[in-house]
């Protein structure tokens, strides 16, 4: 998959399916938009560790399919996943005895801003990234 996408407010969105192979897809769609855009590579490789976490707990806690969102910002690059739960992700404290549980210190340390908001159906989990 080649994207073209010249338009600086340009969005790119695929919906995943709950299963393994999506957060690749995510990251693939994460590098193929930033590329296009000419953002810079260490940007593009925080967004593809940004959104291999959202889209995982998307996978882990969410329902229904996941709806990846992507958009150029001025200063970067905003990633957005919707899944059909409403169920809140958790940033909790780091449990240094166990392998999980450090996705959202993740996204909040590799983003200049990141939330939630409702969605159609679920809720909206957004990070924004900046150069």
């Amino acid at each position: 998959m080649r994207l073209v996408l010249n338009d600086p407010l340009a969005e790119v969105r695929v919906t995943l399916t709950a299963e393994g192979g999506s957060c690749a897809r995510a990251r693939q769609v994460v590098r193929d938009a930033a590329t296009s855009w000419g953002l810079s590579e260490d940007l593009t490789d925080d967004a593809q560790l940004v959104v291999t976490e959202l889209v995982s707990n998307g996978i882990d806690h969410g329902e229904g399919l996941i709806t990846l969102t992507v958009s150029r910002r001025n200063s970067g690059m905003l990633v957005e996943v919707h899944d059909e739960s409403s169920k809140q992700p958790q940033l909790r404290p780091v449990d240094p005895s166990s392998a999980r549980g450090r996705g959202m210190q993740l996204v909040q340390a590799l983003s200049a801003r990141w939330g939630t908001k409702p969605g159609v159906r679920g809720k909206v989990v957004w990070a924004e990234l900046e150069s």
